[in-house]
């Protein structure tokens, strides 16, 4: 890459439907998992890494010297569990750890741990609901109810009712989820420390990712010049981002974007 301070990417194409991307070589990927790079599956333990995605990304990884991130709300050992080293870099549990290279030792802001009463509630929820299922996270959890979608209003009413009147956790909607995690870390702040550091260092990030949680990622990555991308408006699924990196990591250069039919 030149020294120089990298241009900004001109968000919108001519016709105002995708955004423009950042030059290849300049760019910094920084990739969602659930919903974006792999299918959602009915539990978190269930999803699957298709046929040459990990290839895909290891190649994009030295395409772009390095600068490729998955930036994910699961705990960085799932990553490494489903990806190995073909991320250097992770941001796990919506920013409450990155860590920037396999040798490197995982990063985390100060953050509060939800309380023991909070977890025992949701077990109790859990247990009434056969079918749902309690996430547990390093300082928070989800609740998911994919199997029992009835379930879905009363899970999000009782957690609201936890953190009613406190303002250092939030509760979050995901896919068929409801999520209770602390304030102070999301995937905006992830991209920040990411882009402070080689090799994202004066790049332009491009974030990928498909639901409300990936919006801060995208906003920042937007307000330092570069963009954002929506998996449902951009690539319509999980295949079409898959479909997309091959075809990138196999020619060194940014497919156009097709708004799906």
């Amino acid at each position: 890459m030149s020294p120089e301070e990298p241009q900004a990417a001109t968000r919108w194409d001519a016709q105002e439907s995708l955004p423009l991307l950042p030059e290849f070589e300049r760019t910094a990927l920084l990739l969602d998992m659930d919903g974006t790079l792999l299918d959602l599956a009915p539990r978190p333990d269930a999803v699957v890494v298709p046929p040459g995605l990990i290839d895909a990304v290891r190649t994009l990884r030295n395409r772009l010297d390095g600068a490729l991130a998955i930036v994910t709300g699961r705990p960085i050992e799932t990553v490494d569990a489903l990806f190995g080293d073909a991320p250097h870099a992770v941001a796990g549990e919506h920013g409450g750890a990155v860590r920037h290279h396999p040798t490197e030792l995982v990063e985390r802001p100060a953050l509060p741990t939800p309380p023991d009463a909070w977890l025992e509630a949701a077990k109790r929820l859990v247990a009434s609901h056969p079918g749902a299922l309690l996430e547990r996270k390093a300082r928070g959890f989800a609740l998911h109810y994919r199997a029992v979608p009835v379930a879905g209003p009363l899970f999000r009413d009782a957690l609201a009712n936890l953190v009613a009147g406190r303002d250092d956790f939030q509760l979050l909607p995901a896919h068929m989820l409801w999520e209770i995690r602390p304030r102070g870390a999301d995937k905006g702040s992830a991209v920040s420390a990411l882009m402070a550091r080689a090799p994202f260092a004066g790049r332009l990030p491009l974030f990928i990712g498909d639901d409300v949680t990936d919006e801060d990622g995208m906003a920042v990555a937007r307000a330092m010049g570069g963009g954002g991308l929506q998996v449902d408006a951009a690539f319509g699924t999980p295949a079409g981002v898959r479909a997309w990196l091959r075809q990138a990591a196999a020619i060194g250069a940014w497919p156009e974007l097709m708004p799906p039919a």
